[in-house]
């Protein structure tokens, strides 16, 4: 038996669970204007950006609550973030990451849905948050 057993673990260790657990974020579009502007096509599985001044690493685990414009349906998306603004970016882009839908059933109709909404606005040439 470990030394440790019966024990509470130790305050670095803690520290480290809290670390290595996603970050939630809940995201709400009330607006189609502003689900075009956060969209990121350019995922193969589809993806959204999240403003944020928090730093985030490629590949981290990030979970959202997605709200959709006239949809009172929440949906949960298990991803990763694919990019990284940073602050001080060129041309006065918004900080903030690219999260980046898995790949799975539930996300694959999400992702449609979000298509759906958007319609002929996907081809727009107007900028978004990112490109």
């Amino acid at each position: 038996m470990s030394e440790n057993t019966g024990r509470a673990p130790s305050s670095t260790g803690q520290v480290a669970a809290a670390a290595a657990r996603p970050s939630v974020i809940q995201l709400v579009f009330r607006e189609k204007a502003a689900l075009y502007a956060a969209y990121m096509p350019l995922f193969s599985d589809g993806g959204l950006f999240v403003p944020t001044t928090r730093e985030y690493k490629l590949g981290e685990d990030i979970y959202l609550l997605l709200s959709l414009p006239e949809d009172p349906q929440r949906y949960p998306v298990a991803g990763k973030v694919g990019w990284v603004t940073p602050a001080n970016a060129s041309g006065g882009r918004t900080q903030g990451v690219g999260v980046r839908f898995p790949t799975d059933e539930k996300t694959r109709v999400l992702k449609v849905k979000i298509e759906e909404i958007l319609g002929t606005t996907i081809s727009s040439s107007k900028p978004t948050q990112t490109i």
